[in-house]
């Protein structure tokens, strides 16, 4: 996506973005052992997020978790349940929303 002037990440347009670099906390998941974790995202793919915590680095299935990760001063939800594309696919699906 082209940057132009004063254009940044928001709400509305965080699934057509990059989330390798933010900082998330796993707010719900079908597997109880990884609520709670918290770390920077180190990479996706299409199934899987990747976050680096404490302990090192946790493989997180998409189709079981909800992350909150922080944009400026708001949290957000992502429902990664709903976002199982290829990074570089979402835009196409989703119009560059949060759904």
């Amino acid at each position: 996506m082209l940057k132009k002037k004063n254009y940044c990440i928001t709400r509305e347009n965080i699934a057509a973005h990059e989330w390798i670099g933010l900082h998330a906390v796993v707010k719900s998941s079908s597997d109880r052992s990884k609520t709670g974790l918290r770390g920077k995202i180190v990479d996706e793919t299409k199934n899987l997020v990747v976050i680096e915590t404490e302990k090192g680095e946790k493989k997180l299935p998409k189709r079981e978790v909800t992350l909150s990760v922080r944009i400026g001063k708001e949290n957000v939800l992502l429902q990664c349940s709903k976002l199982q594309q290829r990074p570089e696919d979402r835009v196409k699906y989703l119009g560059g929303k949060a759904k």
